[in-house]
């Protein structure tokens, strides 16, 4: 329990959004006996929430100052916004390629006769049920990750952590009360791309400083637990890349992930991914692995290598989705070919990672 203004009380973002009381304020107009830890630049002005007179916050989608439970929010995320309490410990594992195809799970040692490949990842709705909020059954079996895939032991397994908001949101809920992160440490993933959770435009600022923090918490949490863990970077203004940098330089995780598959117009790769992977390659440590997932446009894929050169690692679903329709890959574009679904898969696996440096 934190002592604010000489009294105890736990410290949250200022109800209403006022900037001015608010402990994580960094402008000039704060109140000197409020800032605790000035992060933020200020409000969020396309936020749709703002002034909201709702009296049903738990049901509300976004966290904000108002809140009638914010207190609750900031106590699970330890009463703070900052990172300098949060660190990342572990190791990529050896023999990492630079390209990993995304599978569905399904027929996996099919694709894997085809495509030979050193590591496969699969998605987090595919381990963890977006009906039931509990580990698949198929996945609770005494076997580790590999071996419920069908691949061979010296293959690596990446889980990739990212799904749509209702399913992180259960995990994040759910990962103490259901033992989640024992149950995917048990599995022995060689990897675990740890859940982002969202950072959207008309979303008030609070939210975004949660959400920025959970999934850096949430990293944790997995590597305490003995897994391999790489966070996930959002960001949204200047700032947060500048703090992120800043925690990285100080706590070296073992790498960082970014989440591009939702980026698909070119309208927010311009304004928001692009312009933001720039600073990341010019700012974060140059020995700094990076991992992106969701690019699979060739011009994008040559920026992406162009600004991370070596330590670019990049997971796609693209081979998969295309096999499943005969489809494959090339530099023209997508060819409908009508073709195997192994050889479809091997055809697009092979063609995207010759984009990568090594052609691996």
């Amino acid at each position: 329990m934190a002592t604010f203004l000489g009294l105890p009380s736990r410290v949250a973002p200022a109800a209403r959004c006022d900037c001015r009381r608010c402990p994580w304020y960094s402008g000039s107009d704060a109140d000197p006996g409020i800032v605790l830890a000035p992060l933020c630049s200020g409000c969020n002005s396309d936020c749709a929430y703002c002034g909201c007179a709702r009296t049903t916050c738990g049901g509300c989608p976004v966290r904000c100052g108002s809140r009638t439970d914010i207190h609750a929010w900031m106590a699970d995320v330890g009463d703070t916004l900052e990172f300098d309490d949060i660190t990342i410990p572990g190791t990529l594992p050896k023999g990492l390629p630079r390209f990993i195809p995304q599978v569905d799970g399904s027929a996996v040692a099919e694709l894997d006769a085809a495509a030979r490949r050193p590591a496969y990842a699969i998605g987090l709705r595919r381990v963890f049920s977006p009906r039931t909020h509990q580990i698949y059954p198929r996945w609770q079996q005494d076997k580790t990750a590999a071996e419920i895939l069908e691949l061979p032991t010296s293959t690596l397994t990446v889980l990739s952590g990212y799904a749509e908001d209702p399913l992180v949101e259960a995990f994040w809920t759910a990962r103490h009360r259901d033992k989640l992160i024992d149950h995917i440490a048990a599995l022995r993933f060689d990897l675990v791309l740890a859940p982002n959770y969202s950072i959207y435009g008309n979303w008030p600022r609070a939210e975004h400083l949660i959400n920025m923090r959970r999934s850096l918490l949430l990293a944790g949490e997995l590597a305490r637990a003995g897994i391999a863990a790489v966070p996930n970077l959002y960001w949204f203004r200047l700032e947060d890349l500048q703090r992120y940098a800043t925690w990285a330089a100080d706590t070296e995780p073992p790498a960082v992930a970014i989440n591009l598959q939702t980026v698909r117009e070119n309208t927010n790769w311009d304004t928001w991914a692009l312009p933001g992977l720039h600073w990341l390659a010019a700012n974060l440590p140059a020995d700094l692995p990076v991992i992106l997932t969701g690019l699979s446009r060739r011009d994008r894929i040559a920026t992406a290598v162009g600004l991370f050169g070596a330590r670019l690692t990049l997971i796609s679903q693209n081979p998969a989705q295309y096999a499943l329709h005969g489809a494959v890959m090339t530099a023209e574009g997508r060819v409908d070919l009508h073709a195997r679904v192994p050889d479809a898969f091997a055809a697009s696996v092979w063609y995207m990672a010759s984009l990568l440096p090594g052609g691996a």
